[in-house]
């Protein structure tokens, strides 16, 4: 009777499997997806920020969301099969790993245990999406500006001493955009919110000085 022990598996993660793919490089404020452009594939963040957007038919910018370590681009898009023309740039610098689409499927086949990963980060991107859908149900810009920021302040918050910042650039137009607003109502808002001292901005950063002022707008 053979007692050796026997080596367990070696279980495969995200990254490894994306790791057999290509490496990319990007500076900040570089396309990744530029307008008009296709998903060549599957792209895995391994560090960075990246802004995903579209253009209104007013030729505005319309934020969509900002993806960071860890994130998948394209995840919808390699599963269900419908591709939706959205554009990705770089807040900061960015690397990626790339995957087609067909090696990155056949990869979730034979490893099984990265699909939970996969089906892990889906259901965190459905929890978002279901999040700005109920910022948008606020009746008041004051009331959706408050959610998002709070929002925001979940995913990228750094604790300060003046309050929580929000560590990614964040554009009046890309705020409004967000919470169906117009940029100067947006404006307005966020300067009524920082004349009362319940938030601050300093380059296009906003720290949260006033967490509770911002959560009794919702309740």
């Amino acid at each position: 009777m053979n007692n050796m022990p026997t080596d367990k598996p070696q279980l495969t993660t995200l990254v490894d499997l994306f790791k057999t793919g290509t490496k990319q490089e990007y500076a900040k404020g570089e396309f990744i997806i530029r307008p008009g452009g296709t998903l060549p594939g599957v792209y895995y963040i391994e560090h960075g920020l990246v802004k995903a957007y579209d253009i209104t038919k007013y030729g505005e910018e319309n934020l969509l969301i900002i993806r960071h370590d860890g994130e998948i681009l394209g995840l919808t898009w390699a599963v269900a099969g419908r591709e939706r023309e959205i554009i990705y740039t770089t807040l900061a610098p960015s690397t990626l790993w790339l995957l087609p689409r067909d090696k990155f499927l056949d990869a979730l086949h034979e490893h099984p245990e990265a699909s939970v990963q996969v089906v892990s980060i889906l259901a965190d991107m459905f929890r978002l999406h279901g999040e700005r859908i109920m910022t948008l149900e606020y009746r008041t810009v004051r009331e959706r500006l408050a959610s998002f920021l709070l929002g925001m302040a979940e995913r990228f918050g750094e604790k300060t001493a003046d309050g929580i910042k929000i560590d990614v650039p964040l554009r009046h137009q890309d705020i409004a955009s967000s919470i169906s607003a117009t940029r100067e109502t947006t404006s307005r808002t966020l300067s009524e919110f920082e004349r009362k001292n319940i938030v601050m901005s300093e380059q296009s950063r906003i720290t949260l000085c006033d967490v509770a002022a911002l959560q009794d707008f919702l309740e």
